[in-house]
């Protein structure tokens, strides 16, 4: 199979769709790969380092595109880009569709077959494509909040640790997924009064016996919300329903009420976020002020720290690289059930169901799909 790796075109996204050892271990399987120039650059990975793994190096995203049988991102596809798909090319990248109807009506009427990272599952049931970024975005919440708060993002001008004499900065996390595990570990290094706040009891009994007395756990409800929210300084939003929009669970009447100069930070956003008065932002101006709270809810937190985020996707990623080049996607997603959940657009169908609940859209079921 040929695959092809554009450069990513969203505005401050620097990472790639594959490394150059991605790249040897496909060609090691038989398999030609078209990169095109300077796609890895940012992160310190050269057309040479490319040649010298066995890709061939082409000058634009068209010629990628319209050589390729399988295109390998990393963020949705913009556009410009959706245009350049074409039937039955494959596409492997993140998707993010529930929040963005112009993409998924692009991409259905493309043509092409949508393999989305962020709902492929595993027999754990965790979602092992959008883990690594969710670990990373989890981790930059803290230190992005921790910035947010100083008196010059607008912030109330409070450390999140305190010192001695002065009380910790007091950090709620809303979700205990991967995302908001590793934020609560970040807000923890840093000696914050940290509480998680979660609607699964199993995930909270985890987290008690992993954390122990450092981290105050809460069953979600409205009003245990409420409650944490209005008292806190920091909270972060990193609530996934897989495939789905993010439920907003921070009303508009709740960020009013919050102390000035408090901070929210969205990690949900790519899915719609779960605060009320989100809106995507982007590394150039990540920030925003409603009602004297601070909010970051930059789209691509990751992107910031392209080279860890590239590297620890592509160990995720290239095994299921390896399979469809190996099987065709067809056979890499009868053989695989995982795989087949990472199926959202097939030749103009919507194949998962909370993407096309999300979107009012007619939904097939992926096993039917790939089996005409």
């Amino acid at each position: 199979m040929r695959i092809g790796v554009p450069k990513e075109i969203k505005v401050n996204e620097y990472r790639v769709g594959m490394t150059q050892a991605s790249v040897r271990e496909v060609v090691h399987h038989g398999h030609e790969v078209v990169v095109e120039t300077d796609a890895g650059h940012a992160i310190g990975l050269s057309d040479d380092d490319y040649r010298a793994a066995g890709a061939r190096i082409v000058e634009s995203a068209a010629e990628v595109f319209e050589t390729a049988e399988m295109i390998v991102k990393v963020k949705e596809p913009q556009l410009s880009e959706c245009a350049l798909l074409r039937e039955d090319q494959i596409l492997f990248t993140y998707l993010h569709l529930a929040p963005d109807p112009e993409q998924a009506k692009a991409l259905m009427a493309s043509g092409c077959v949508a393999i989305a990272y962020e709902t492929v599952t595993d027999t754990h049931g965790g979602l092992p494509l959008l883990a690594p970024m969710s670990e990373v975005a989890g981790r930059m919440s803290i230190q992005a909040g921790a910035h947010c708060l100083e008196m010059e993002q607008g912030g109330r001008g409070q450390l999140l640790g305190g010192v001695p004499g002065v009380p910790a900065a007091k950090v709620v996390v809303i979700g205990g997924g991967v995302a908001g595990t590793n934020a609560a570990r970040m807000a923890m290094g840093l000696e914050a009064h940290v509480t998680v706040i979660d609607i699964n009891l199993d995930r909270l009994y985890q987290l008690d016996m992993q954390f122990g007395a450092k981290l105050n756990t809460i069953f979600s409800t409205v009003d245990a919300i409420e409650e944490h929210v209005l008292s806190a300084d920091l909270v972060v939003g990193a609530v996934l329903v897989p495939g789905a929009a993010a439920p907003t669970l921070v009303t508009r009447e709740m960020v009013t009420a919050m102390k000035r100069g408090s901070v929210l930070v969205d990690i949900s956003i790519d899915q719609g976020g779960c605060f009320a008065t989100s809106k995507a932002t982007t590394h150039t101006d990540p920030t925003y002020i409603v009602d004297d709270v601070v909010h970051y809810c930059v789209a691509n937190m990751p992107g910031a720290v392209a080279r860890t985020s590239t590297f620890a996707l592509n160990n995720a990623t290239l095994p299921f690289i390896v399979a469809i080049g190996d099987k065709g996607y067809r056979g890499a997603l009868a053989d695989d059930p995982h795989l087949l959940a990472g199926l959202n657009v097939h030749r103009g169908q919507l194949t998962h169901e909370a993407v096309a609940k999300a979107l009012g859209e007619q939904f097939h079921k992926a096993a039917d799909v790939i089996a005409v």
